[in-house]
């Protein structure tokens, strides 16, 4: 006697229950995989690169989307528009984000010691031979920040003209923040950290080449 055939429903069930099934033994292994993580991620220290990434991570996001909105402001071209609005929107985000880690590390948002202070000691690509501090010094400005003369430019200028000065900024702007997350990725050992910068150099990189191809047109 042949077996019975299922109807349908009975096989949506069917594949329903194997869908959770196999949604909660994901679940089960994410969670195992996250607590075992955390054992090996400790909460960052200070004087860490992961802290000292965080904060000057901030000040360069906010003031690359205090640029973007300038732009937005200043030019009727549609395309540099959606990416000024782009750039804005993902650095505030993403500055909140380091802003909410150091809040969770129990970190102050005031660091113990001058900004870049982390990007001078030695990283992992230092080991078996002399570390020098190359071009940064403790307290001076991130690599890729406008200064106050150009931001004033840039808000007294208009059109074309505000375009090419926006793009030439934020070209610069990203090069500087892909440089600190090479930097804090040869320094730090926090998985959010590294993973957070290694987004930083994907997204802006290819922001780079798009902006580039823009002022190339201009």
């Amino acid at each position: 006697m042949p077996p019975a055939r299922r109807s349908p429903g009975a096989r949506r069930i069917t594949l329903i229950v194997a869908a959770a099934v196999a949604v909660a033994l994901v679940g089960l292994i994410g969670f195992s995989v996250g607590r075992l993580s955390t054992i090996d991620n400790p909460t960052p220290t200070a004087t860490s690169a992961e802290a000292g990434f965080a904060r000057d991570m901030q000040v360069h996001h906010l003031q690359g989307a205090e640029l973007a909105m300038i732009i937005r402001d200043r030019t009727t071209d549609e395309a540099v528009r959606r990416l000024g609005y782009d750039i804005a929107l993902t650095q505030q985000q993403q500055a909140g984000q380091l802003y909410g880690w150091l809040t969770e590390w129990d970190l102050s948002q005031a660091g113990p010691e001058p900004s870049m202070t982390w990007m001078t000691r030695p990283g992992r690509s230092d080991a078996g031979h002399a570390h020098t501090d190359g071009a940064h010094t403790p307290g001076e400005p991130m690599p890729g920040l406008a200064t106050g003369e150009q931001i004033a430019a840039l808000t007294a200028a208009t059109g074309v003209d505000a375009e090419r000065q926006f793009l030439t900024l934020m070209i610069a702007h990203h090069l500087g923040a892909v440089e600190m997350a090479e930097a804090v990725q040869d320094r730090a050992n926090n998985t959010s950290v590294l993973g957070f910068a290694n987004s930083v150099i994907i997204s802006q990189e290819a922001e780079i080449a798009l902006m580039e191809s823009m002022l190339a047109a201009r």
